[in-house]
C-alpha cells in the first residue's frame, strides 16, 4: 500500500472516480500492498442468463482487483496503472444474490511492467474465476488525475 501522502491520496482518487466499478456495485478493500479485494453482489443487473453472470462482469471484478493491487505498488511515484493484457479462465458459475470477491497478488514488479493475479470467490469459498495480467504503470497526469504537492 502507498506509504506516503500523495500516493494515498491518489489510490483515494482512483477509488472516488473509478465510475464504472461503482456503476456495478464494486467496493474495493486494500489488504497490503498488492494485495487488494473487490467485492461485489449479484444482482438481475449482472446477469447474462436468468440465473447466471455474465463472463464480463467477473473479467472486470478481476481487471479491476488485479489494476488496483498493482496501483498500490506505484501511486507512491505518482503513476497509475494500465492493463495491457489479461487471460481469465472460468471455472464455476456466480449466480444471484451471490457475494463474490476478487482478491489481487503480485507475481512480480518489474520496471516496466507488474504482473498480477487474482481470483473471484463466492461467499460459499468457492472458486469461480481466476486471471493473470500484466500492467503499465505511467504518470497519473496523463490519465487525467490532478495532483497537488
Amino acid at each position: 500500500m502507498a506509504r506516503t501522502d500523495s500516493g494515498l491520496a491518489l489510490i483515494q482518487l482512483h477509488i472516488a472516480q473509478n465510475a464504472f466499478v461503482k456503476a456495478l456495485g464494486m467496493t474495493l478493500t486494500i489488504h497490503d500492498e498488492g494485495v487488494v479485494s473487490y467485492a461485489l453482489t449479484v444482482t438481475p443487473s449482472h446477469l447474462a442468463t436468468p440465473g447466471f453472470v455474465h463472463g464480463g462482469v467477473l473479467t472486470t471484478l478481476l481487471d479491476a482487483t488485479m489494476g488496483a493491487g498493482a496501483l498500490t505498488l506505484v501511486a507512491d511515484e505518482g503513476q497509475v496503472v494500465s492493463t495491457i493484457e489479461m487471460q481469465t479462465n472460468f471455472i464455476a458459475s456466480g449466480k444471484i444474490n451471490n457475494q463474490l470477491i476478487a482478491t489481487s497478488k503480485v507475481v512480480r514488479k518489474g520496471k516496466k511492467v507488474i504482473f498480477m493475479q487474482a481470483e473471484v470467490r463466492n461467499e460459499q469459498d468457492h472458486l469461480i474465476a481466476i486471471a493473470n495480467g500484466s500492467f503499465y504503470p505511467f504518470a497519473a497526469q496523463t490519465a487525467g488525475y490532478l495532483l497537488t504537492n
